[in-house]
């Protein structure tokens, strides 16, 4: 699901977090050891002109001018990133210095910069992703070079060289192998004519897809935990409301999870994921989860004749036990770490699925752009479908009853 930076919002198949953004200066360097205080007034000027060269450096593939700016105790950690970057299609790549500090200590001048990183991704990103760095300083024969960094998460580049497929609606970035990724661009590439289906056009029908060699690397792109996403096959990252400008989401896989995944669940979870990019712009601080996250169920499932009881294993096991859920999913009950995270997840997409089902497809979009325009739920339901959000609950719950009995 799509999130935006100050709110993160969980999911069973999609998890989504902060979009993150490159860091090509990352990790620790040697530096030079003592520093003299730096007038920030005096020393910004020069640190943007560097970073611009930089940045130029970057997207000319010129690994001897990027490094030339790198201070030597840096540098090979430096090199590595550089050429892990190497197949990684971008578009452009930028550091924008939001201020420059003084760094205290001896022997030698020292700053720290704030900067935003800002890089697009050919034919995916339309604005810049962007996040926030500080970067150390050190100035030796009247030159500034960069010395460390300090980024929340890391980037796939961080983890190894960065591998690239393409496909027809789809660009895969792994540290695998690029066959390994083959069946990842092929699943997206099914996945968007299917969203299209179901949601419509007014989006990119475009995904980019990142896929990390493990889970613990998969939770360092997100600065998370990684116990929290362990039964989470795929996240997606992205701003809520967003603009038609904005950066393109980013699907991220747990391959772990992911592998255990039969051939269905795979295209399943890879939908899903991909209906969050689309209905990224229309999904708001008001849109509840349920609806969010039911609806990219709804558009997963669509098509692949799963019965009602296939679909939800754990809440037809509640249902049989004599436990109908008294009311719609919550928020607080799509948390990872939820032990009723599963029926959350099934209750969201049967909801979807009785509003289809009864009220036809085109109502249940019109319901979902509807509730991203703000008001109250209710309201919303009883323009939509012609009922309240009590009767609502009420037919869902006899449904679920129904279906799952």
């Amino acid at each position: 699901m799509a999130a935006p930076r100050t709110r993160p919002r969980t999911a069973a198949l999609c998890c989504a977090a902060v979009l993150g953004v490159p860091a090509l200066l990352t990790g620790c360097g040697g530096g030079r050891p003592g520093a003299a205080v730096v007038p920030a007034a005096s020393a910004a000027p020069a640190v943007r002109t560097m970073l611009d060269r930089h940045a130029g450096a970057v997207l000319h593939h010129d690994e001897a001018a990027f490094l030339a700016d790198v201070d030597p105790g840096f540098r090979d950690r430096q090199r590595q990133v550089f050429r892990n970057l190497s197949e990684v299609p971008l578009d452009s790549w930028s550091y924008r210095v939001v201020s420059v500090g003084a760094s205290a200590g001896g022997g030698g001048e020292r700053a720290v910069a704030h900067v935003q990183l800002g890089y697009r991704l050919k034919g995916y990103d339309t604005t810049p992703v962007t996040s926030d760095a500080d970067l150390t300083l050190v100035r030796g024969n009247g030159h500034w070079y960069v010395a460390e960094d300090r980024h929340d998460a890391q980037q796939l580049w961080d983890q190894g060289p960065v591998r690239v497929m393409r496909g027809a609606h789809s660009l895969v970035l792994g540290t695998d192998p690029p066959a390994a990724l083959r069946s990842f661009a092929d699943a997206a590439d099914r996945a968007v004519p299917a969203v299209r289906r179901a949601w419509g056009d007014g989006w990119s029908g475009r995904v980019v897809v990142e896929v990390p060699s493990s889970l613990d690397r998969m939770a360092a792109l997100l600065h998370a935990d990684p116990a929290s996403y362990r039964g989470i096959a795929a996240v997606t990252t992205g701003e809520l409301g967003g603009s038609a400008a904005a950066p393109a989401d980013r699907v991220i896989i747990n391959p772990e999870a992911f592998g255990e995944l039969s051939a269905l669940g795979r295209q399943v979870v890879l939908t899903h994921e991909t209906t969050h990019v689309a209905t990224r712009a229309a999904t708001t601080a008001a849109t509840p989860l349920w609806l969010s996250e039911g609806f990219a169920d709804w558009a997963g499932y669509s098509g692949t004749g799963r019965t009602a009881r296939q679909a939800a294993p754990e809440l037809s096991r509640d249902v049989a036990a004599g436990k109908v859920p008294a009311r719609l999913p919550s928020s607080a009950d799509f948390g990872t770490t939820t032990s009723g995270l599963a029926q959350a997840y099934e209750g969201a997409w049967l909801a979807c699925r009785l509003i289809s089902g009864e009220w036809g497809a085109a109502r249940l979009t019109q319901l979902y752009r509807a509730v991203a325009t703000g008001g109250s739920l209710d309201s919303h339901l009883r323009a939509v479908l012609g009922t309240g959000l009590d009767d609502f609950t009420a037919r869902w719950r006899a449904y679920v009853q129904r279906e799952l009995a």
